[in-house]
């Protein structure tokens, strides 16, 4: 039996594997890969799909699944440490780009209903480009980093009440205040069965679906849950999209939302590979050549505008330069939730053909550049940065949160960065009467600390005239604890154009950065990959009772060694020698039986090492530690014995108290 759609699917999966391994090999998203392969098989490259509707019907599933899992990765916790960048920052971004790329397009003739759709076509940045880029640099934890994350989260909620608003402003209702209260109506009753459904339904639903221990009923539930209440917010009137980012705020407040979203992400990655090739098929390439000059044209316009529309909602929010500059490159292309909004508005004839063709070259071809300007961002924010107008604007912001400066420091340490490495390296310093200075980019930390008396001041340390601010040169030691690994390169080239002499301490995240940075200047690397491990081999070692003194000197060995002694078998020294690890148990059980035979009966007569060939090291009664164990002592209920001997012994002896 002969069957179409299973040829289209080889071709689309042979095509889309060998396209997505070259751009692997050439450290290019994946993304990219599905969109050159949706170009080469649609109908306007080779025309090798036969079943191109079914195509875009799991395209669909794709777009479904991926605000599924989208709102099942929202916490709100996360979400309200990062809401002035989210609210604010990110409501700045998209409708200052919704004003100004809706007042362009309307000045070039066409409707205000038309231009207001397509501000909200170009409000929208690549989530899946952007977050995958800089995931792979090293960059999410970076003070950028989080701003992009947090702004394109804002677009992810968004997307869900354009879409909504979509129908009203195209005049399909001929009440439009009516209509609108009909949504919020609507949207209220929606949001009170999510609330409800999330606090006491599903957490019990979820629960005794878990209990059974079924994978494959874990799986089916959580998929049926996110497409019920898709297909119910779909026949309220409202949209699919909708249905599928609360169904996973739904799951997102269970503690089972990890486990959930684990075995959803493999299907997603399938399903949203489908949706980019369909976008990718949907690019007229005869179009595209005959109109390539004016395309471009528009891209370059849309880089410059959505660039600078970001950088400024952040620089808002009071963040240096550099840091609201990077932000700005990161997200200036058009994202693939402009793609679900641009078939909203073909449905309900706010965009024409060749408007929707215009609009996908340049989102198309602005997700293609989008690595590209990520990786020389850094060169093209600190060309901008020597810009005069952009000094003074750098120099602006400091000034508005710094009111004094100090004079006396002098043969004092300065900290750069202030989370938990730096906090805590400060709190040090004042304990032990260290003259310190420390200098931080979060204009709200310094805020706060401030208020704590810590000598803490806003600024970007890449930058010379923050460097001299903390009296650089007459510094002892300079500790770069920040996580941007870029940033800590640039510091320290201008530190070392300052001073020679200062001692250079670096937070790393990983091993493979020493060699660079002290060749670059730094005294110490400290490289947090490496001492996470010392701390897990230490315990663990610990666990297997190894003496003490042995684990220390592996630990000041490594050290020693730069680091080098796991990168290495043959580094391991030869005056280590592990000893042999007792074969033998510790444990602790608690003694829930009320049976007389043991309760109240001293140790002596119970006979436990010839019983159970066990021997009880100390007891725990009423949280109190009896560790001088006499033949005497008695055994009441609800004590915690902390026994030794092998495991089959301790476990018949734990059934005997249970």
């Amino acid at each position: 039996m002969h069957l179409p759609m299973l040829q289209d699917f080889l071709i689309l999966l042979g095509l889309s594997m060998v396209v997505v391994f070259v751009l692997q090999r050439l450290k290019l998203p994946s993304i990219l890969g599905f969109l050159v392969t949706g170009i080469l098989i649609g109908p306007y490259g080779f025309g090798l799909l036969h079943e191109s509707d079914q195509i875009e019907a799991i395209s669909e599933i794709g777009v479904i699944l991926l605000l599924f899992v989208i709102g099942m990765e929202l916490s709100i916790k996360q979400l309200m440490s990062i809401k002035n960048t989210v609210f604010i920052g990110g409501a700045l971004q998209v409708g200052l780009t919704v004003l100004v790329s809706g007042l362009i397009y309307y000045l070039l003739g066409y409707t205000w209903n038309e231009a207001l759709f397509v501000g909200f076509l170009f409000s929208m940045s690549s989530t899946a480009i952007v977050l995958k880029v800089m995931q792979e640099r090293n960059e999410m934890s970076s003070p950028h980093g989080r701003n992009a994350l947090a702004i394109l989260i804002f677009q992810d909620i968004i997307v869900v009440p354009m879409m909504l608003f979509t129908p009203i402003i195209a005049g399909q209702s001929g009440n439009v205040t009516n209509s609108i209260l009909m949504l919020l109506l609507k949207t209220a009753i929606v949001l009170g069965i999510t609330v409800i459904s999330a606090r006491y339904l599903v957490p019990r639903l979820m629960h005794l679906v878990a209990k059974t221990k079924s994978k494959e009923l874990f799986l089916i539930t959580t998929i049926t849950i996110c497409f019920a209440v898709a297909f119910l917010t779909s026949e309220a009137g409202l949209s699919l999209a909708l249905g599928a980012f609360l169904a996973g705020l739904i799951i997102s407040e269970s503690e089972y939302s990890h486990q959930a979203t684990s075995i959803i992400l493999p299907f997603r990655e399938l399903f949203t590979s489908f949706f980019f090739i369909s976008v990718g098929m949907m690019l007229d390439l005869t179009f595209f050549s005959k109109n390539v000059g004016v395309i471009l044209l528009i891209v370059f316009g849309v880089f410059l505008v959505k660039s600078l529309i970001a950088a400024l909602a952040i620089a808002v929010l009071k963040y240096p330069a550099r840091t609201f500059l990077l932000t700005g490159l990161a997200l200036f292309q058009v994202g693939e939730f402009a793609f679900i909004l641009s078939k909203v508005g073909i449905q309900y004839g706010l965009l024409d053909a060749e408007t929707n063709q215009y609009f996908l070259a340049v989102s198309i071809i602005s997700m293609f550049l989008t690595p590209f300007v990520i990786i020389f961002s850094e060169n093209i924010a600190f060309g901008v940065m020597k810009l005069r107008p952009m000094k003074a604007v750098d120099k602006m912001l400091i000034a508005s949160e710094e009111t004094e400066k100090s004079d006396e420091l002098k043969n004092h340490l300065v900290i750069i960065g202030y989370g938990i490495n730096g906090s805590n390296l400060a709190k040090a310093a004042e304990f032990s009467s260290i003259p310190y200075v420390v200098v931080e980019l979060n204009a709200d930390v310094v805020r706060r600390e401030k208020q704590n008396n810590v000598p803490i001041h806003f600024g970007d340390a890449t930058q010379d005239h923050i460097l001299e601010f903390a009296h650089i040169s007459q510094a002892r030691v300079v500790v770069i604890a920040i996580s941007d690994p870029i940033a800590t390169k640039a510091i320290i080239k201008n530190i070392r154009s300052i001073s020679r002499s200062i001692h250079i301490i670096v937070r790393t995240r990983y091993v493979k950065e020493i060699t660079e940075l002290i060749a670059m200047g730094a005294d110490d690397v400290i490289p947090e990959e490496f001492e996470t491990s010392i701390e897990i081999f230490s315990r663990t070692l610990h666990n297997f009772l190894v003496p003490e003194d042995d684990i220390e000197h592996l630990v000041n060995t490594a050290r020693l060694d730069n680091y080098e002694l796991f990168q290495n078998k043959k580094g391991t020294p030869r005056t280590f020698r592990p000893t042999e690890f007792p074969d033998f148990n510790i444990s602790c059980v608690r003694v829930n039986t009320d049976d007389r035979d043991i309760v109240g009966k001293e140790l002596k007569d119970l006979n436990l090492r010839n019983a159970y060939g066990i021997n009880i090291l100390g007891i725990s009664r009423k949280n109190e530690l009896h560790s001088s164990i006499k033949p005497s002592d008695k055994i009441y209920q609800d004590d915690l014995l902390f026994v030794s001997g092998d495991q089959m012994g301790i476990d018949q002896f734990r059934k005997s108290i249970d």
